[in-house]
């Protein structure tokens, strides 16, 4: 199983969606407003916000755990669906899941995703 996370613009956020809900037997996505700062510390940013002094940009993480057959379509679609071109597209990371337990049924491994 894998993990796969990705950080994007909060404006590619409705095409990302789009794109993953086509994707058959998706288990689901999880969804959260972050913000942060990558090598450039968000200096010339246009959406930028100012927190104590610490210029953030906000964005998007998404966070779904998959099979292994699927993480590479899962992937291409974000990164198809959120690229700009522009610096500050954001990241995709894919971590080895080595268990899930679905804390309603007890299922755990792939049958819990």
């Amino acid at each position: 199983m894998k993990e796969i996370k990705a950080i994007i613009r909060t404006s590619k956020f409705w095409d990302v969606t789009v794109e993953l809900q086509k994707i058959e037997g998706l288990p689901g996505v999880t969804v959260s407003e972050i913000k942060g700062f990558g090598r450039s510390r968000a200096k010339n940013a246009k959406d930028k916000i100012v927190y104590e002094m610490v210029d953030l940009i906000p964005r998007i993480k998404l966070e779904v755990v998959v099979n292994d057959e699927q993480a590479n379509e899962v992937v291409n679609v974000i990164q198809k669906a959120a690229h700009t071109g522009n610096t500050g597209d954001g990241k995709i990371f894919v971590i080895d899941v080595e268990n899930v337990i679905k804390i309603r049924t007890n299922e755990n491994g792939v049958n819990a995703i």
